[in-house]
Protein backbone atom coordinates (compact mmCIF):
# COMPACT_ATOMS: atom_id res chain seq x y z
CA UNK A 1 0.00 0.00 0.00
CA UNK A 2 1.45 3.34 -1.10
CA UNK A 3 2.05 6.06 1.45
CA UNK A 4 -0.17 9.10 0.96
CA UNK A 5 0.40 12.69 1.92
CA UNK A 6 -2.93 14.08 3.15
CA UNK A 7 -3.73 17.80 3.34
CA UNK A 8 -6.45 18.93 5.75
CA UNK A 9 -7.45 22.58 5.31
CA UNK A 10 -10.12 23.16 7.92
CA UNK A 11 -11.13 26.59 6.57
CA UNK A 12 -12.15 24.98 3.26
CA UNK A 13 -14.01 22.02 4.77
CA UNK A 14 -17.42 23.72 4.70
CA UNK A 15 -18.88 25.38 1.62
CA UNK A 16 -19.65 29.05 2.09
CA UNK A 17 -22.73 30.72 0.65
CA UNK A 18 -20.65 32.55 -1.96
CA UNK A 19 -18.95 29.34 -3.15
CA UNK A 20 -15.51 30.59 -2.12
CA UNK A 21 -14.44 27.29 -0.51
CA UNK A 22 -14.85 25.43 -3.80
CA UNK A 23 -13.01 28.13 -5.76
CA UNK A 24 -10.18 28.13 -3.23
CA UNK A 25 -9.92 24.34 -3.50
CA UNK A 26 -9.61 24.65 -7.29
CA UNK A 27 -6.80 27.18 -6.84
CA UNK A 28 -5.01 24.91 -4.37
CA UNK A 29 -5.23 21.93 -6.72
CA UNK A 30 -3.83 23.94 -9.62
CA UNK A 31 -0.98 25.21 -7.45
CA UNK A 32 -0.08 21.72 -6.23
CA UNK A 33 0.41 20.42 -9.78
CA UNK A 34 3.95 21.80 -9.63
CA UNK A 35 4.62 19.44 -6.71
CA UNK A 36 2.80 16.36 -8.00
CA UNK A 37 0.54 15.90 -11.05
CA UNK A 38 -1.45 13.18 -9.27
CA UNK A 39 -3.08 15.38 -6.64
CA UNK A 40 -6.49 13.99 -5.70
CA UNK A 41 -9.37 15.95 -4.14
CA UNK A 42 -11.26 13.75 -1.68
CA UNK A 43 -13.79 16.22 -0.35
CA UNK A 44 -13.86 19.88 0.63
CA UNK A 45 -10.82 20.58 2.77
CA UNK A 46 -9.18 17.18 2.16
CA UNK A 47 -6.62 16.45 -0.58
CA UNK A 48 -4.18 13.57 -1.02
CA UNK A 49 -1.18 12.82 -3.19
CA UNK A 50 1.26 9.90 -3.44
CA UNK A 51 4.38 10.51 -1.40
CA UNK A 52 7.03 8.32 -3.03
CA UNK A 53 7.50 10.16 -6.35
CA UNK A 54 7.55 13.72 -4.98
CA UNK A 55 9.82 12.64 -2.11
CA UNK A 56 12.40 11.33 -4.56
CA UNK A 57 12.14 14.45 -6.71
CA UNK A 58 12.41 16.99 -3.88
CA UNK A 59 14.90 15.03 -1.81
CA UNK A 60 12.84 13.78 1.11
CA UNK A 61 9.44 13.91 2.83
CA UNK A 62 10.21 17.11 4.71
CA UNK A 63 11.03 19.00 1.52
CA UNK A 64 7.77 17.86 -0.09
CA UNK A 65 5.73 18.89 2.93
CA UNK A 66 7.43 22.29 3.04
CA UNK A 67 6.67 22.86 -0.66
CA UNK A 68 3.03 21.81 -0.19
CA UNK A 69 2.54 24.01 2.88
CA UNK A 70 4.04 27.00 1.06
CA UNK A 71 1.80 26.45 -1.98
CA UNK A 72 -1.37 26.31 0.13
CA UNK A 73 -0.30 29.36 2.17
CA UNK A 74 0.43 31.41 -0.95
CA UNK A 75 -2.94 30.60 -2.54
CA UNK A 76 -5.31 30.71 0.43
CA UNK A 77 -3.46 32.42 3.27
CA UNK A 78 -4.36 29.43 5.47
CA UNK A 79 -2.11 26.97 7.23
CA UNK A 80 -2.54 23.33 6.23
CA UNK A 81 -2.39 20.23 8.43
CA UNK A 82 -0.20 17.58 6.81
CA UNK A 83 0.06 13.89 7.57
CA UNK A 84 1.54 10.81 5.95
CA UNK A 85 0.31 7.22 6.24
CA UNK A 86 -0.72 4.26 4.11
CA UNK A 87 -4.31 4.32 2.86
CA UNK A 88 -6.85 7.13 2.83
CA UNK A 89 -8.39 6.36 6.23
CA UNK A 90 -5.09 6.54 8.11
CA UNK A 91 -3.71 9.38 5.97
CA UNK A 92 -6.60 11.65 6.94
CA UNK A 93 -6.19 10.77 10.61
CA UNK A 94 -2.46 11.51 10.33
CA UNK A 95 -3.20 14.91 8.77
CA UNK A 96 -5.67 15.86 11.49
CA UNK A 97 -3.05 14.88 14.07
CA UNK A 98 -0.15 16.40 12.09
CA UNK A 99 1.68 13.08 12.18
CA UNK A 100 4.08 11.44 9.76
CA UNK A 101 3.68 7.69 10.19
CA UNK A 102 6.92 5.90 9.29
CA UNK A 103 6.88 3.31 6.53
CA UNK A 104 5.50 0.05 7.88
CA UNK A 105 3.98 1.71 10.95
CA UNK A 106 0.46 2.34 9.65
CA UNK A 107 -1.02 -0.85 11.12
CA UNK A 108 0.05 0.10 14.64
CA UNK A 109 -1.09 3.70 14.09
CA UNK A 110 -4.52 2.49 13.00
CA UNK A 111 -4.95 0.10 15.93
CA UNK A 112 -4.34 2.72 18.62
CA UNK A 113 -6.95 5.15 17.27
CA UNK A 114 -10.16 5.69 19.28
CA UNK A 115 -13.07 3.67 17.93
CA UNK A 116 -14.98 6.92 17.35
CA UNK A 117 -12.68 7.64 14.36
CA UNK A 118 -14.69 5.07 12.39
CA UNK A 119 -17.55 7.57 12.47
CA UNK A 120 -20.35 5.30 13.70
CA UNK A 121 -21.91 6.46 16.98
CA UNK A 122 -24.01 3.34 17.56
CA UNK A 123 -20.95 1.12 17.13
CA UNK A 124 -18.94 3.29 19.51
CA UNK A 125 -21.60 3.11 22.23
CA UNK A 126 -22.20 -0.63 21.86
CA UNK A 127 -18.50 -1.45 21.75
CA UNK A 128 -17.87 0.67 24.85
CA UNK A 129 -20.31 -1.54 26.78
CA UNK A 130 -18.28 -4.51 25.60
CA UNK A 131 -15.09 -2.89 26.83
CA UNK A 132 -13.77 -2.03 23.36
CA UNK A 133 -12.39 1.50 23.03
CA UNK A 134 -9.82 1.37 20.22
CA UNK A 135 -9.89 0.41 16.58
CA UNK A 136 -7.43 -2.41 17.28
CA UNK A 137 -9.62 -3.95 19.96
CA UNK A 138 -12.59 -3.88 17.61
CA UNK A 139 -10.44 -5.41 14.85
CA UNK A 140 -9.65 -8.42 17.05
CA UNK A 141 -13.28 -9.53 17.05
CA UNK A 142 -13.92 -12.48 14.76
CA UNK A 143 -15.76 -11.45 11.56
CA UNK A 144 -18.46 -14.06 12.27
CA UNK A 145 -19.18 -12.51 15.69
CA UNK A 146 -19.42 -9.04 14.13
CA UNK A 147 -21.85 -10.36 11.50
CA UNK A 148 -24.04 -11.89 14.24
CA UNK A 149 -24.36 -8.70 16.25
CA UNK A 150 -23.96 -5.76 13.85
CA UNK A 151 -25.31 -4.46 10.53
CA UNK A 152 -23.66 -4.75 7.13
CA UNK A 153 -22.38 -1.18 7.48
CA UNK A 154 -20.53 -2.08 10.68
CA UNK A 155 -19.12 -5.19 9.00
CA UNK A 156 -17.52 -2.91 6.40
CA UNK A 157 -16.08 -0.76 9.19
CA UNK A 158 -14.69 -3.92 10.78
CA UNK A 159 -12.78 -4.61 7.56
CA UNK A 160 -11.38 -1.07 7.72
CA UNK A 161 -10.32 -1.67 11.32
CA UNK A 162 -8.58 -4.90 10.28
CA UNK A 163 -6.76 -3.14 7.43
CA UNK A 164 -8.57 -5.13 4.72
CA UNK A 165 -10.12 -1.91 3.37
CA UNK A 166 -8.21 1.35 3.36
CA UNK A 167 -10.94 3.97 3.39
CA UNK A 168 -14.35 4.56 4.94
CA UNK A 169 -17.40 4.22 2.67
CA UNK A 170 -18.41 7.83 3.30
CA UNK A 171 -14.93 9.33 3.22
CA UNK A 172 -15.15 10.62 -0.37
CA UNK A 173 -17.48 13.21 -1.89
CA UNK A 174 -18.44 11.42 -5.10
CA UNK A 175 -19.82 14.61 -6.64
CA UNK A 176 -16.80 16.77 -5.87
CA UNK A 177 -15.03 16.19 -9.18
CA UNK A 178 -18.03 17.37 -11.19
CA UNK A 179 -18.39 20.44 -8.95
CA UNK A 180 -14.71 21.28 -9.33
CA UNK A 181 -14.84 21.02 -13.09
CA UNK A 182 -17.98 23.16 -13.17
CA UNK A 183 -16.17 25.75 -11.04
CA UNK A 184 -13.41 25.77 -13.69
CA UNK A 185 -16.03 26.54 -16.32
CA UNK A 186 -15.66 23.20 -18.14
CA UNK A 187 -18.46 21.48 -20.03
CA UNK A 188 -18.61 18.12 -18.27
CA UNK A 189 -21.67 16.64 -19.96
CA UNK A 190 -19.96 14.72 -22.78
CA UNK A 191 -17.20 13.30 -20.59
CA UNK A 192 -19.66 12.36 -17.86
CA UNK A 193 -21.57 10.30 -20.39
CA UNK A 194 -18.60 8.42 -21.78
CA UNK A 195 -16.66 8.07 -18.51
CA UNK A 196 -12.91 7.49 -18.36
CA UNK A 197 -12.88 3.69 -18.43
CA UNK A 198 -16.43 3.30 -19.76
CA UNK A 199 -18.42 2.77 -16.55
CA UNK A 200 -18.45 5.48 -13.89
CA UNK A 201 -16.87 4.63 -10.55
CA UNK A 202 -14.73 6.20 -7.83
CA UNK A 203 -11.65 5.07 -9.75
CA UNK A 204 -12.93 6.89 -12.83
CA UNK A 205 -13.36 10.08 -10.82
CA UNK A 206 -9.82 9.87 -9.50
CA UNK A 207 -8.48 9.14 -12.98
CA UNK A 208 -10.45 12.09 -14.38
CA UNK A 209 -8.91 14.42 -11.81
CA UNK A 210 -5.36 13.20 -12.49
CA UNK A 211 -5.85 13.36 -16.27
CA UNK A 212 -7.24 16.86 -16.12
CA UNK A 213 -4.24 18.12 -14.17
CA UNK A 214 -1.79 16.43 -16.49
CA UNK A 215 -3.53 17.91 -19.53
CA UNK A 216 -3.50 21.33 -17.89
CA UNK A 217 0.25 20.99 -17.41
CA UNK A 218 1.34 19.13 -20.56
CA UNK A 219 -1.15 20.36 -23.14
CA UNK A 220 -3.99 18.79 -25.12
CA UNK A 221 -1.86 15.91 -26.45
CA UNK A 222 -0.18 15.27 -23.11
CA UNK A 223 -2.74 12.63 -21.99
CA UNK A 224 -3.80 9.93 -24.44
CA UNK A 225 -6.39 7.18 -23.94
CA UNK A 226 -7.02 4.00 -25.89
CA UNK A 227 -9.75 3.86 -28.49
CA UNK A 228 -10.92 1.37 -31.10
CA UNK A 229 -11.35 2.26 -34.77
CA UNK A 230 -12.20 0.33 -37.90
CA UNK A 231 -9.68 -2.18 -39.20
CA UNK A 232 -8.91 -5.86 -39.75
CA UNK A 233 -6.05 -6.66 -37.38
CA UNK A 234 -5.64 -5.64 -33.70
CA UNK A 235 -2.77 -3.28 -34.48
CA UNK A 236 -4.91 -1.61 -37.17
CA UNK A 237 -7.85 -1.13 -34.80
CA UNK A 238 -6.01 0.09 -31.69
CA UNK A 239 -5.31 3.81 -31.52
CA UNK A 240 -4.57 6.54 -29.01
CA UNK A 241 -6.60 9.76 -28.88
CA UNK A 242 -6.29 12.85 -26.66
CA UNK A 243 -8.23 12.53 -23.42
CA UNK A 244 -11.47 14.49 -23.61
CA UNK A 245 -11.51 14.56 -27.42
CA UNK A 246 -15.00 14.27 -28.95
CA UNK A 247 -15.93 10.71 -29.78
CA UNK A 248 -17.88 9.76 -32.92
CA UNK A 249 -21.57 9.16 -32.19
CA UNK A 250 -21.36 5.57 -33.44
CA UNK A 251 -18.69 2.92 -33.85
CA UNK A 252 -17.41 1.95 -37.29
CA UNK A 253 -19.81 -0.81 -38.33
CA UNK A 254 -18.19 -1.54 -41.69
CA UNK A 255 -17.95 -5.28 -42.47
CA UNK A 256 -14.11 -5.34 -42.73
CA UNK A 257 -13.81 -8.74 -44.49
CA UNK A 258 -11.01 -10.82 -42.99
CA UNK A 259 -11.19 -9.08 -39.62
CA UNK A 260 -9.73 -11.18 -36.80
CA UNK A 261 -12.61 -12.28 -34.60
CA UNK A 262 -13.04 -11.91 -30.86
CA UNK A 263 -11.48 -12.07 -28.40
CA UNK A 264 -8.96 -9.40 -29.31
CA UNK A 265 -5.47 -9.56 -27.73
CA UNK A 266 -5.16 -7.80 -24.41
CA UNK A 267 -1.82 -6.35 -25.52
CA UNK A 268 -1.12 -5.34 -29.11
CA UNK A 269 2.54 -4.57 -29.80
CA UNK A 270 3.34 -1.32 -31.54
CA UNK A 271 6.68 -2.85 -32.55
CA UNK A 272 6.16 -6.58 -33.32
CA UNK A 273 8.80 -9.01 -32.09
CA UNK A 274 10.53 -11.25 -34.64
CA UNK A 275 9.97 -14.97 -33.90
CA UNK A 276 10.18 -18.31 -35.69
CA UNK A 277 7.44 -20.96 -35.82
CA UNK A 278 8.75 -24.52 -36.24
CA UNK A 279 7.05 -27.87 -36.81
CA UNK A 280 7.69 -31.11 -34.89
CA UNK A 281 10.87 -31.68 -36.93
CA UNK A 282 12.20 -28.15 -36.23
CA UNK A 283 11.53 -27.16 -39.83
CA UNK A 284 10.25 -23.59 -40.40
CA UNK A 285 6.49 -23.35 -40.87
CA UNK A 286 5.55 -21.21 -43.85
CA UNK A 287 2.32 -20.00 -45.38
CA UNK A 288 1.44 -21.83 -48.57
CA UNK A 289 0.09 -20.37 -51.79
CA UNK A 290 -3.48 -21.31 -50.87
CA UNK A 291 -3.21 -19.94 -47.32
CA UNK A 292 -2.47 -23.23 -45.52
CA UNK A 293 0.56 -23.85 -43.32
CA UNK A 294 3.33 -26.11 -44.54
CA UNK A 295 3.41 -27.88 -41.17
CA UNK A 296 1.81 -28.09 -37.74
CA UNK A 297 3.19 -25.37 -35.42
CA UNK A 298 4.96 -27.12 -32.56
CA UNK A 299 7.66 -24.73 -31.35
CA UNK A 300 7.83 -20.96 -30.96
CA UNK A 301 11.42 -19.76 -31.14
CA UNK A 302 11.88 -16.41 -29.45
CA UNK A 303 14.85 -14.07 -29.32
CA UNK A 304 18.17 -15.39 -28.04
CA UNK A 305 17.18 -18.97 -28.80
CA UNK A 306 14.43 -19.26 -26.19
CA UNK A 307 12.15 -22.17 -27.15
CA UNK A 308 8.54 -22.63 -26.10
CA UNK A 309 6.50 -25.68 -27.04
CA UNK A 310 3.14 -24.92 -28.69
CA UNK A 311 0.34 -27.04 -27.21
CA UNK A 312 -2.54 -25.62 -29.28
CA UNK A 313 -2.92 -23.54 -32.43
CA UNK A 314 -5.86 -21.91 -34.21
CA UNK A 315 -5.71 -20.46 -37.71
CA UNK A 316 -4.28 -19.32 -39.95
CA UNK A 317 -6.62 -16.49 -40.92
CA UNK A 318 -5.49 -15.22 -44.29
CA UNK A 319 -5.74 -11.52 -45.06
CA UNK A 320 -5.06 -10.03 -48.49
CA UNK A 321 -5.35 -6.24 -48.77
CA UNK A 322 -5.07 -3.82 -51.69
CA UNK A 323 -5.19 -6.66 -54.21
CA UNK A 324 -5.80 -4.14 -57.01
CA UNK A 325 -2.40 -2.42 -56.60
CA UNK A 326 0.49 -3.71 -54.48
CA UNK A 327 -1.20 -6.53 -52.51
CA UNK A 328 -0.28 -7.09 -48.88
CA UNK A 329 -0.61 -10.77 -47.92
CA UNK A 330 -0.42 -11.89 -44.31
CA UNK A 331 -2.03 -14.38 -41.92
CA UNK A 332 -2.73 -14.51 -38.20
CA UNK A 333 -2.62 -17.52 -35.88
CA UNK A 334 -3.37 -17.95 -32.18
CA UNK A 335 -1.02 -20.20 -30.21
CA UNK A 336 -1.05 -21.50 -26.65
CA UNK A 337 2.36 -22.23 -25.12
CA UNK A 338 3.30 -24.91 -22.60
CA UNK A 339 3.86 -22.11 -20.05
CA UNK A 340 0.18 -21.14 -20.30
CA UNK A 341 0.73 -17.97 -22.33
CA UNK A 342 -1.61 -17.27 -25.24
CA UNK A 343 -0.18 -15.26 -28.12
CA UNK A 344 -1.11 -13.89 -31.52
CA UNK A 345 1.51 -14.46 -34.23
CA UNK A 346 1.46 -13.04 -37.73
CA UNK A 347 3.33 -14.13 -40.82
CA UNK A 348 4.11 -11.81 -43.71
CA UNK A 349 6.73 -12.10 -46.43
CA UNK A 350 7.97 -15.41 -45.06
CA UNK A 351 8.68 -13.98 -41.58
CA UNK A 352 6.75 -14.63 -38.35
CA UNK A 353 6.09 -11.85 -35.83
CA UNK A 354 4.71 -11.83 -32.30
CA UNK A 355 1.99 -9.16 -32.54
CA UNK A 356 -0.20 -9.64 -29.47
CA UNK A 357 -0.74 -11.39 -26.14
CA UNK A 358 -3.89 -12.60 -24.40
CA UNK A 359 -4.48 -12.58 -20.63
Amino acid sequence: MERLLALWIEELAVEKADGSSLRSLVAVLDALVSVCPFVEPVRLGLITMPMRGPSRFFGGDEAVMAAVAAAVRDVTGHEVNLGVAEGLFCAELAARQRTVVPAGGTSLFRRVQPLATLGHKELTMTARRLGLVTVGEFAELAPARVAERFSRTVQVLHRVARGELHELPSQRDKQLLTRLRTARGEDVRAEEQMGFFGQRSASDDRAQAAAHRLRHRLGVDGVLVADVRGGRSPDDRATLVPWGAPRPPARDNAPWPGQLGSPAPTTSFRCPVRVEVLDEHDAPVRLGVRGAMTGTPSVLLLERGVRRRITWCAGPWLLVEQWWTAPRRRAHAQVLLETGEAMLVTTEGGQWWLTGMYD
